[in-house]
């Protein structure tokens, strides 16, 4: 690394290194990674001068960084040696590995989530690397015939095979369908006839910017379309776990907020307490939490009116003294949402430590980014299931902009919306769906089928399988607000899906009292 590159950052973070740190970050090759750990901490010690002494003084606490930053996988340990106890870290096939006693947690996505000033080239790379890496994932399907790149098509009249990027949609006065896409090497029009029902209802429901295949019979002018082909997620079997241990899923918790429903929580937690009874609890290994821990503050107009606790680090404070009550064998993944004071920006980074500290000093506590791919249950004999996490930020555009989930309402049926996301194999095919980063390799792209994909934010509860992928949508732990109610979005309220990793059985626990008041404000009367 260039020590006036290194140096230049220092000063405009405002920070400084004695010689010793400096010599030894200089050995470091991704400045990126770097600049990650030097802001975490700098946020964690509140200091501007960092040293060999300060480094030691804050060991544990910077141990448990690199256990959470699975981007540092990729550094050389070597260099830490002398000033950190990585422990029990290992670094095995490029995953980052939480291993104890009671099994192993695998971060298997990371994606680094490092601001810096973005431009038109930052949003071409990524879509091309989309592109790419579909192409890459679609272009052995059996159903292509003569696969052919858009600048190679001749102007003779030929059956041929392409996928591209959809760039725009129209219909005719004769009610066809005529799509522009692009590759890498051009671009041309692809109609679907009129006549083709079957294949209208589907390209009525195709999303801008998403990458599919299709195959026809035309030329360089037009293609006249007789299949589509989407990317889709497919897995050819459900695998069983050899050992009997259980997973739930719950998020959406919003602790802060006045209608937080604190009695069917506290439920909850005493039923996942060591002195709990219930012998089914003693399967239970993993808990995963889909985002919005906490309420957060500021995150719309007059939010103040709708809390109980008004600081983020406090209701953060709060919900880890809730969690710590929890079986210290329970493994609990989180991920953020769109609640937890982190950027709304996809992928969203690691929940930030100046405000979640007391959750990153709980020992069975994982956090990851949003969205995230997490492993889970692997033994000797078995590979484990894929998690596939995300809060779900983009599932109000689909619902309100593709017409049959619009038609089916489908904020209230958020698995429909999953289904139509692996069906296109990303999180938010279209531009404009969220905010996102433009990474090179395009964190909201599905590259690999997970085994389960589970998500939040409707606020709905729903279990379902679709080719051969276990589909969880989370239920809420705050009471209907105005905004739902405004909108028809009904909410399900404190359903904790059970996953049992042997036998595949699904159950809905339910931990709804109706004892918790409901609070509702609507306006500056109380009214």
């Amino acid at each position: 690394m260039e020590k006036q590159e290194l140096l230049k950052y220092c000063e405009e973070k405002n920070v400084l290194l004695d010689n010793s740190l400096l010599r030894l970050f200089l050995d470091f090759e991704n400045l990126e990674i770097l600049k990650l750990f030097l802001d975490k901490l700098k946020n964690l010690t509140g200091k501007r001068f960092f040293n060999e002494a300060l480094i030691k003084a804050n060991k544990e606490k910077i141990n448990k960084i690199l256990r959470e930053i699975s981007i540092l996988k990729k550094v050389d340990f070597k260099i830490f040696n002398d000033f950190f106890d990585l422990g029990n870290i290992e670094v095995e096939n490029e995953d980052f590995i939480v291993n104890n006693k009671e099994g192993i947690v695998k971060i298997k996505s990371s994606f680094p989530c490092i601001g810096k000033s973005l431009g038109v080239k930052d949003f071409v790379v990524h879509f091309r690397n989309r592109y790419e890496s579909l192409r890459n994932i679609m272009q052995d399907r059996t159903e292509f015939e003569n696969l052919i790149s858009i600048n190679k098509i001749s102007s003779d009249k030929q059956k041929l095979s392409v996928i591209g990027l959809i760039s725009s949609k129209k219909i005719t006065k004769n009610k066809n369908v005529i799509l522009e896409i692009e590759d890498l090497t051009g671009k041309m029009k692809v109609l679907i006839s009129s006549e083709k029902e079957d294949l209208l209802k589907e390209v009525e429901d195709i999303a801008l910017d998403s990458v599919i295949g299709f195959k026809g019979f035309g030329n360089n002018d037009i293609l006249f379309v007789n299949e589509i082909v989407f990317p889709d997620c497919v897995l050819n079997e459900r695998k069983k776990s050899d050992v009997e241990e259980c997973a739930i899923f719950l998020g959406d918790i919003h602790y802060g907020s006045r209608n937080f429903l604190r009695k069917d929580f506290s439920k909850f937690i005493d039923y996942l307490s060591p002195e709990s009874k219930d012998p089914e609890v003693d399967k239970i290994k993993y808990l995963f939490i889909i985002g919005d821990l906490i309420t957060g503050v500021g995150n719309y107009p007059n939010q103040e009116k709708d809390l109980v606790v008004g600081d983020v680090e406090q209701q953060f404070q709060e919900m880890a003294d809730l969690l710590g009550k929890i079986r210290k064998d329970i493994k609990i993944i989180i991920c953020p949402g769109n609640h937890d004071c982190v950027r709304l920006m996809e992928p969203q980074p690691l929940l930030d430590e100046k405000y979640a500290w007391p959750l990153y000093e709980l020992p069975n506590v994982i956090i990851t980014e949003n969205p995230s791919t997490i492993n889970v249950g692997e033994t000797e004999s078995f590979e484990g299931f894929d998690v596939l996490c995300y809060h779900g930020f983009s599932f109000p555009y689909y619902a309100n902009n593709v017409p049959k989930l619009m038609l089916e309402k489908t904020m209230n049926e958020p698995e429909k919306i999953m289904k139509y996301l692996l069906k296109n194999r990303h999180l938010a095919p279209t531009h404009t769906s969220v905010q996102y980063f433009p990474l090179e390799k395009d964190a909201l792209l599905i590259k690999k089928s997970p085994d389960i994909f589970v998500a939040g934010h409707t606020h709905k509860s729903g279990v379902t399988y679709y080719n051969n992928i276990l589909l969880v949508s989370i239920s809420s732990w705050e009471g209907m607000t105005d905004y739902q109610e405004k909108f028809g979005n009904t909410p399900d309220h404190c359903k904790v899906p059970l996953f049992n990793l042997k036998t595949r059985a699904v159950k809905i626990l339910d931990f709804e009292t109706g004892e918790d008041e409901i609070k509702t404000y609507r306006g500056e009367d109380g009214k």
